[in-house]
């Protein structure tokens, strides 16, 4: 697949001290980089920018589900047939792009899982089988990593998995709809790179997860 038909979605939060290696990058792969600073105190969206970047601003913190859900709006309103979602504090690698666009070919949906290493922290490693445990159970899809943000989708595909979270769980929802519309979809591994503050889904963020794919799930949506 042309880099030039791959938009690559980009939500960011205090992510100066990342942010211009994995725009420069990322650019490499997708033809359009869409930064969407979602209400950072610090020079991300600045920088973003001068990196090439197109950038959407949030005057206040709404969470990553919306940050995402701006930058995907914003792609597919100019026409993006392809879209990769990837993180902005460096733990994704941006090489790994074309592993994930090719399979668009044949599926809507591609997810991205990271291997178990001795480094994933603990909490990451049971969350992941906590919630993929619940993910097969309650939507029939089963997946390796379910809280992995390193996707890609079509822009059809999008329309159809569009969530309304606006935190994590966003995540989560985007499988539950992938579900329910029956999507092809494909997972494939990725090496993750752990700084040393551990961002992301927590167990209390995890038990949430669930309660909503259970309340996703009976409400039908």
């Amino acid at each position: 697949m042309k880099a030039s038909n791959v938009w690559a979605v980009i939500p960011a939060y205090n992510e100066q001290k990342n942010i211009v290696k994995i725009i420069k990058k990322t650019k490499k792969y997708a033809g359009n980089v869409v930064l969407v600073d979602d209400g950072s105190k610090d020079r991300t969206g600045e920088l973003a920018g001068r990196a090439g970047a197109i950038v959407l601003s949030h005057i206040v913190n709404l969470g990553k589900g919306a940050a995402l859900k701006t930058g995907c709006d914003f792609a597919v309103g100019k026409g993006a047939k392809f879209i990769v979602a990837l993180d902005a504090d460096a733990q994704h690698n941006p090489e790994d792009i074309p592993r994930l666009t090719e399979k668009l070919e044949r599926y809507d949906l591609v997810f991205s899982y990271r291997k178990a290493s001795s480094k994933m922290p603990v909490v990451l490693r049971f969350g992941n089988w906590f919630i993929s445990g619940a993910v097969n159970i309650l939507y029939g899809i089963r997946l390796n990593d379910t809280q992995c943000g390193f996707r890609a989708f079509s822009g059809d595909a999008y329309k159809k998995i569009r969530w309304n979270a606006s935190d994590y769980s966003m995540e989560s929802e985007m499988i539950s709809r992938a579900g329910k519309q029956r999507l092809k979809y494909v997972q494939i591994p990725i090496r993750t790179i752990y700084s040393d503050k551990y961002k992301g889904t927590t167990i209390l963020d995890g038990i949430r997860i669930v309660i909503n794919m259970v309340r996703w799930r009976l409400l039908n949506r």
